[in-house]
C-alpha cells in the first residue's frame, strides 16, 4: 500500500510519499515527473514516519542541517537507485557535478567513462527531492542547470545552505 501526505513548505505545496519500507517520494505541486508510478490505492494517512519527513523538512527550511536520516525506499531502475544513493551522500552546504557522479560511477564499475547525461537523466528522474538533495548537482564550472522543481527553486534550496553567495549572479541554463 502507498500512502501521501501534504505539506505546506517555504517554497510551496510538497506532496510526500511512502510504503512499508520507507519514504518513496517528495515533489513540488506541478513539478515536471510528479509523482511517478504513483498507485491508484493509495491512501492520505499521517504515518508516523511523515511526522518524521515533516520535522527534517522543518528544521532543513529553517535554514540547518537535519541531525538525522529517515528510512528511504529507493524504487527506480538499478543504475537511477545507484545515482541516488551517491545524491543521498552529498553533504549539506556541498556541491557536486553530474560529471563527477559520472566518473564515481565509472570508477566503481572498473569503466573508462560514464555519461554525465545517463546520469543528469538519472538525478531529473530523484523521487524523493530536498532529502535526496538532487539541487546539490550542478553543471560544470557551478552553473545552474535544470531541476524538475523549478531553477527558482534550486537556487532558492542552495541559497538556504548558504552554498552560494549571491545566487542572483549565477549563470543559469534551462
Amino acid at each position: 500500500m502507498q500512502y501521501t501526505c501534504p505539506y505546506e513548505s517555504p517554497l510551496g505545496s510538497i506532496l510526500l510519499a511512502a510504503d512499508e519500507i520507507g519514504l518513496t517520494g517528495l515533489w513540488f505541486a506541478g513539478q515536471k515527473y510528479f509523482a511517478p508510478n504513483m498507485q491508484k490505492e493509495k491512501e492520505e494517512k499521517n504515518l508516523p514516519l511523515f511526522q518524521q519527513a515533516k520535522k527534517w523538512l522543518d528544521i532543513y527550511f529553517s535554514g540547518k542541517e537535519p541531525d538525522f536520516r529517515l528510512p528511504l525506499h529507493f524504487t527506480g531502475t538499478d543504475f537511477q537507485n545507484e545515482v541516488w544513493e551517491i545524491l543521498y551522500g552529498i553533504p549539506y552546504g556541498q556541491t557536486t557535478t553530474y560529471g563527477d557522479i559520472a566518473a564515481q560511477i565509472a570508477q566503481k564499475k572498473g569503466i573508462k567513462k560514464m555519461s554525465a547525461r545517463a546520469v543528469g537523466n538519472a538525478v531529473a528522474h530523484n523521487k524523493i527531492s530536498i532529502i535526496v538533495p538532487c539541487h546539490r548537482v550542478v553543471g560544470k564550472n557551478g552553473k545552474l542547470t535544470g531541476y524538475a522543481g523549478g531553477i527558482d527553486k534550486k537556487a532558492a534550496l542552495l541559497k538556504l545552505e548558504k552554498e552560494c553567495q549571491d545566487i542572483k549572479t549565477m549563470p543559469t541554463v534551462h
